[in-house]
Parts: structure tokens; C-alpha cells; sequence
């Protein structure tokens, strides 16, 4: 590149980035919204870009990084090889990111910072979905458990070693604030129990504010998950035979709209009865939520985004009525779905998956890949069950099975 090719490059950027800094104080934000140019900034001071804001830069990090790609194998509720057609993490974390951002948009919230947190709140997820993480939790009890969303911290901030100048991806402190506090404080009187430790240690180092609530970005993002995840899995369920449209009849919100769409379209087939019904339940939903975190944030007069985490409750909600329906959900889903006798097998399979693999390895860490013996200690030792526990935690469902099947199995081709 020429100096004179190299000027211009330079004046085309900083009009960019002037644009972008006009479009981000003229866009029609409340005052509540975590605005980027005001964001707490990075771990490690960075040159910002001058084409995106800090949370599409977060965005796009979290898009790009192998923990994210890795998301398309593994478990939702349905194990991988079960079929094509169900949900996996990487689709819910899609159709999550399309809720928050949606939410986001109406309620004058940064969506670039909902879409990001909604796009990482999985990534800790070991392979095989809930049953995964109950076992890797057992097993790693004696070292200091093992909790999803205190792995995503671990995975953000120090797992993926891609940039040259740190580990992790060195998100903003509003992303990383939103992901670990998903659930609500973690620290606090109405606190059951210490924070997990990946976490506890990082903010050691980088203050996330354990004890307050996070962003109005980061509690929509929450809501936006169950919202997709309740309602994917009715659909999950009723494709793989788990239930009946006739069972759902039966939970009242969720009956009501599916006896509307039978009536509003007699003829209609059962494929798009279950797609209609299911898109006015989402709708519904959401604006519900819509209404009711308007209310609350009326009714508290709060002004700005330390008046969120200083409220004490959270200002993104359903309404009563709508968190009724929500748990009546939940329900029949636990004993539809999730305990369903075909779902307990494959959760049964995929324990002792986890467990056995941990336990070798934990036992002769020589049989771990190069890359990963090199980093752990000697037989059983604290350093060795946290290592092994990132190694399994990072595994997508089939290459669990495969290396359960090239270690247990004896074949000439292990």
C-alpha cells in the first residue's frame, strides 16, 4: 500500500467510525440501555474497531471462536445421531440471539449486546445436555464441581487462545458481566450457595458486580432462553412421539392457543397446527414480557443502567399470570420429555460415557491427546481432574463417543 493509498484508507476508517459513534447516539435508546461508547471496557486495553461497536466486536468474537462452532454437535435434549431435525445447541443459541435481539429492538435496549450474551450462554455446555454436566458435576465434586455457566467464563476468558496479546477473547466487561450473573446475583443474602470458583477467581482479578443484577440486556437474554427452549422442546417432543397435541390440551395457556388455531383453521394439518400454535404461544410471550418490564420500570422510576443492577429485583419480566403459564410449562414438560423412559436412556448412556472417560483419564493422564497431557499433573491430582474436566466439557457428542469407543472397545482399528 502506497502513503497516499494508506491516507485515504486511514480517512475512510475514521469516517466510518465517526458514522458509527452518529448512528449509536441518534438511534432511539432508553436511558436504561448499556450504550457502547459508555461501556466499562476490556480486561486488556485494545484500539477499538473502527467498523463495529464493542458489542458487535464481542459479537463477532464469540461467533468465530471454536467453542461457538462446536455447539452444532452437541446435545439439546435429543443426542446428536438421534436425527437431523431436532434442536441442537448451536440452533438454540441461534434462535435464542433472534429473541433477544427482537426484545431488545422494542424495549430501546443495545441488541448487539442481547445477541451476544444469547449466543454465549452455552457455550460451557458439556456434550450429551443436562446428563452430561450432572456426571461431569459428580465426578468432579471432589475437585470442586463443575458448573456450565461458570465454564463459559472459563472458556471466554482463558479456554480459547486465539489473539496474541491474551487468552481467551477478551470480552467487554457488559458481556462478561451478563454471562456470569445469566441467573441473577451470585453473591447476596438471597444467595444459596458461594459462586463457582472459575468465576469467584476471575473476579478476583476483573470486578463483574457478583452481587447486583445485571443489564436489562443481559435479564432479557435470560427470559429469551426459557422462552426458546420451552417452546422448541414442544415442538422436539411432538416430533419424536414423547407427547400428543391432546396431552398439551391439557396445560391451560398452551391449550388455549392450540385449541384456538384448530378452530381458527378446521382444516388445517397437524404439521402446521403445531408451527401455527406455537408461534402465537412465542408471540405472546414476548409481548407479555414486553408489557410487564415497561410497567416495572415505570413503577421504579429507574433512570439509567446502574438504577437496573441497584433495583434489587428483576426489571425484565414476565407478568404473574404469564410466569404461572411459563412453570405450568416446564412441568408437564419434566414429566413429558425429560423423563420420558427414551430420554432417560440416552441420559443414562451418556453418564456413563462421561464418567468412565473421566475416570480414565483422571487415572492415566499419558492416554490424553499430547496437547492436553502436557498441561495436566500426575494420576488423580487437582490438576489433572480440572484439565481432564475442560477437555471432556469441550467434546461435542460424537467425538465423546468415539473416544469412549477407541478407549473401552478393542478393535484393530483404535
Amino acid at each position: 500500500m502506497t502513503p497516499s493509498q494508506a491516507s485515504a484508507h486511514a480517512d475512510l476508517l475514521n469516517e466510518i467510525a465517526a458514522a458509527n459513534s452518529l448512528a449509536s447516539t441518534t438511534r432511539s435508546m432508553a436511558p436504561f440501555a448499556c450504550l457502547p461508547e459508555r461501556s466499562r471496557g476490556r480486561l486488556f486495553p485494545e484500539t477499538e474497531s473502527a467498523t463495529r461497536t464493542r458489542y458487535q466486536r464481542d459479537r463477532d468474537r464469540i461467533i468465530h471462536c471454536a467453542a461457538f462452532r462446536r455447539l452444532e454437535y452437541k446435545t439439546q435434549v435429543f443426542v446428536n445421531h438421534e436425527g437431523d431435525y431436532y434442536r441442537t445447541r448451536l440452533t438454540h443459541s441461534l434462535e435464542v440471539a433472534q429473541l433477544a435481539r427482537s426484545i431488545a429492538r422494542e424495549l430501546g435496549l443495545d441488541d448487539d449486546l442481547a445477541e451476544a450474551l444469547a449466543l454465549a450462554h452455552d457455550l460451557g455446555h458439556t456434550p450429551f445436555g443436562h446428563a452430561g454436566e450432572d456426571a461431569l458435576n459428580e465426578v468432579m465434586l471432589p475437585y470442586g464441581g463443575f458448573d456450565h455457566n461458570a465454564q463459559t467464563i472459563r472458556i471466554l476468558t482463558r479456554l480459547e487462545q486465539r489473539y496474541a496479546g491474551f487468552d481467551g477473547l477478551n470480552l467487554t466487561w457488559e458481556t462478561l458481566e451478563g454471562i456470569a450473573k445469566h441467573n441473577g446475583p451470585l453473591v447476596g443474602p438471597n444467595v444459596k450457595k458461594a459462586p463457582a470458583r472459575a468465576i469467584a477467581e476471575f473476579n478476583a482479578t476483573y470486578d463483574l458486580g457478583l452481587s447486583t443484577w445485571p443489564s436489562a440486556e443481559a435479564q432479557l437474554a435470560s427470559l429469551a432462553d426459557d422462552i426458546a427452549y420451552n417452546n422448541h422442546d414442544i415442538d422436539d417432543g411432538l416430533r419424536a412421539g414423547l407427547f400428543s397435541i391432546y396431552d398439551l390440551l391439557h396445560v391451560p395457556f398452551v391449550g388455549m392457543v392450540f385449541n384456538h388455531v384448530s378452530k381458527l383453521f378446521s382444516d388445517i394439518s397437524e404439521a402446521r397446527l403445531i408451527h401455527e400454535s406455537i408461534r402465537r404461544i412465542i408471540n405472546l410471550m414476548v409481548t407479555d414480557l414486553v408489557v410487564e418490564t415497561r410497567r416495572r420500570i415505570k413503577a421504579a422510576g429507574i433512570q439509567n443502567v446502574d438504577d437496573v443492577r441497584a433495583y434489587g429485583k428483576p426489571v425484565v419480566s414476565f407478568s404473574e399470570e404469564m410466569q404461572a403459564n411459563n412453570t405450568d410449562l416446564k412441568e408437564f414438560l419434566m414429566q413429558h420429555m425429560y423423563r420420558h423412559y427414551k430420554v432417560n436412556r440416552m441420559s443414562s448412556k451418556a453418564r456413563r460415557v462421561v464418567r468412565e472417560l473421566f475416570t480414565l483419564f483422571l487415572n492415566e493422564p499419558e492416554c490424553l491427546p499430547t496437547e492436553w497431557r502436557t498441561m495436566a499433573g500426575g494420576p488423580k491430582s487437582q490438576q489433572t481432574a480440572e484439565v481432564v474436566c475442560d477437555f471432556i466439557a469441550g467434546m461435542t457428542d460424537r467425538f465423546a463417543i468415539q473416544e469412549h469407543q477407541r478407549l473401552f472397545e478393542i478393535s484393530e482399528t483404535n
